[in-house]
């Protein structure tokens, strides 16, 4: 089991290197950098973090094959290898809201598994051409450069069966970005499970990650209070990709009109304290510990604890770091 901190890319390069050394102090085993669209770029922010820890894993959480081509996503992966010492990862996801910028997500699980084999391809150091139905590398092009690694460390962002199918082949973990719901834990896993055993490979090759918006506080109100606001700008996407959740399409479209005005205050004010439960970590340390354990004990393999994370990120991270992970590892039996 392994518990890591996921940071929005909406921040300064030392308030990354800052949150990161100290995430690395407190013994989180990786910082992952989220960039939903109109935020800043991963690479910056991974590369300061790379610079201010030694050990944690470091990745993107996720990028998407829209509006990266391979060639770019191999030499992203590759510069964070070399300034992390081979630490980093690649993670891919199909990505949300590119129709606002006219990007159109024609094919995704084909989009995504060609992007993660033309990946794998060229940190390869293959020379006989990539000759998929989206992406094609002509045969002698390759990287002008010696990679860290000429492996790919996989993660993808997937929900449903398909996802899982292709996840099942060829990654190391899978993603639910925005959810905290025990019961999509335990579907995912067994969806995965039969997936890679189908390929051939071990029942638990392939990881859960379940990772959402966290605000933890010693005020549990007011811990609450934001979260909910910080969680209504996903949850009428996160919402419609759960299977084990049904919420009133009514409240979707509700939530949907307040965000796009940025009401947010409004919009997390109709979130219901059981809703809220399924799509984020928001409460007391003893409250926030309990509920990572819950997804632990449903098959997460680890917990990503996302931004705000508290009422100030550095009183989050603090708090997760000082409270929260000891009380989890107690729980599940490692401490």
């Amino acid at each position: 089991m392994k518990v890591s901190i996921a940071l929005q890319t909406d921040k300064s390069l030392a308030e990354y290197a800052s949150l990161g050394a100290a995430a690395e102090s407190y013994g989180f085993d990786g910082v992952s950098v989220f960039a939903d669209l109109g935020y800043q770029p991963p690479l910056p922010a991974l590369l300061a973090l790379a610079g201010a820890t030694s050990r944690v894993r470091l990745g993107a959480a996720c990028l998407n094959p829209y509006l990266n081509h391979p060639v770019e996503l191999a030499g992203q992966l590759a510069a964070l290898d070399a300034a992390s010492g081979g630490r980093g990862y690649l993670g891919l996801a199909r990505g949300s809201w590119l129709s606002r910028v006219g990007v159109p997500q024609h094919r995704p699980l084909r989009t995504l598994r060609e992007a993660a084999e033309a990946v794998r391809y060229l940190l390869g150091g293959g020379t006989d051409g990539y000759h998929g139905e989206v992406f094609r590398i002509a045969p002698g092009r390759t990287l002008r450069y010696r990679p860290e690694r000429s492996t790919v460390d996989l993660l993808l962002g997937v929900w449903g069966p398909r996802g899982a199918a292709l996840a099942g082949e060829l990654a190391g973990e899978v993603k639910l970005g925005g959810c905290a719901n025990p019961d999509m834990v335990t579907t995912m896993r067994g969806w995965l499970a039969e997936a890679a055993t189908a390929a051939g490979r071990r029942r638990d090759a392939v990881g859960v990650v379940a990772g959402a918006v966290t605000v933890v506080d010693d005020d549990r109100a007011a811990a609450r209070r934001r979260a909910r606001a910080e969680v209504a700008m996903y949850l009428d996407v996160v919402a419609r990709l759960d299977p084990t959740v049904t919420v009133d399409p009514v409240l979707l479209s509700r939530l949907g009109t307040l965000v796009g005005s940025g009401a947010y205050a409004d919009a997390g004010a109709l979130i219901d304290d059981e809703l809220l439960d399924r799509f984020c970590f928001a409460g007391t340390p003893e409250e926030v510990a309990g509920h990572a354990a819950a997804l632990v004990d449903a098959g997460a393999t680890r917990i990503e604890f996302g931004t705000p994370h508290g009422l100030t990120d550095r009183r989050g991270v603090d708090l997760l770091g000082a409270k929260v992970l000891p009380r989890i590892r107690y729980l599940v039996g490692e401490s």
